[in-house]
């Protein structure tokens, strides 16, 4: 057998490519989906959404998930969010808003308690949590909760936070001339991919562009540093 039958072979995995996991949720965004394993959001993992600031659109990369997630009859947890979502727009962008559950706990320890629970229901798709501080003990019960009936659970956390975590996916999500632009700072498998610039309204983005709005990050910042 030549060399490139066996670079080639089904069983064979590169270093330098996304690891073959089981099928995510599909993102929304084709350009982001071809370089998460699984081509989408993983399912049964953590992921870990960093945002520059609120409101650059980090929201709106889970609302298409979301939509098809609820269309299919399960349903969407949403733990401690900064704001009342705005139920008008989610429908209009096709979430089911009867498959919506809104928490608001009160309490660090109750919002990871709520995150456990929903994300060991079978019936529940994704969970979304917005918690800044989660001892590293509370994360890995979190994953296993999430590995038990393959849900998913997508953590929102200040860009000033970057601390170990046993998450399958780490983002960072950031703002540039309108555009949303999501570096992908951990993923299953080798090698980082190039920024990603999304245009959430729809607009084509130029590869030149896309290029000039978010350049290779030629010396790592120290979130990058902290979350190698």
């Amino acid at each position: 057998m030549g060399l490139d039958a066996v670079l080639n072979h089904p069983a064979v995995w590169r270093g330098s490519e996304c690891a073959r996991v089981a099928p995510g949720i599909p993102t929304g965004f084709a350009e982001l989906d071809a370089h998460l394993p699984g081509g989408g959001w993983p399912t049964g993992a953590i992921t870990e959404i960093y945002a520059e600031r609120a409101g650059v659109g980090e929201v709106k990369l889970t609302v298409p998930a979301a939509a098809r997630l609820t269309q299919e009859g399960r349903w969407v947890t949403v733990i401690a969010p900064p704001h009342v979502p705005y139920a008008p727009a989610l429908a209009a962008h096709g979430v089911r808003l009867e498959r919506l559950l809104l928490i608001q706990p009160g309490s660090a320890e109750d919002n990871l308690w709520a995150s456990e629970q929903a994300l060991r229901a079978s019936c529940c798709g994704a969970v979304l949590l917005w918690q800044e501080h989660v001892h590293e003990r509370a994360l890995r019960r979190l994953q296993l909760a999430a590995e038990s009936a393959s849900t998913s659970l997508i953590l929102f956390r200040s860009a000033r936070v970057a601390p170990a975590s046993p998450a399958a996916l780490r983002l960072h999500v950031s703002r540039a001339e309108g555009r949303t632009v999501v570096r992908i700072l951990k993923r299953r498998g080798g090698g980082l991919p190039p920024p990603i610039v999304l245009d959430l309204h729809g607009t084509p983005v130029s590869q030149a562009r896309a290029r000039r709005l978010a350049p290779p990050v030629r010396n790592r910042s120290p979130l990058h540093a902290a979350l190698a």
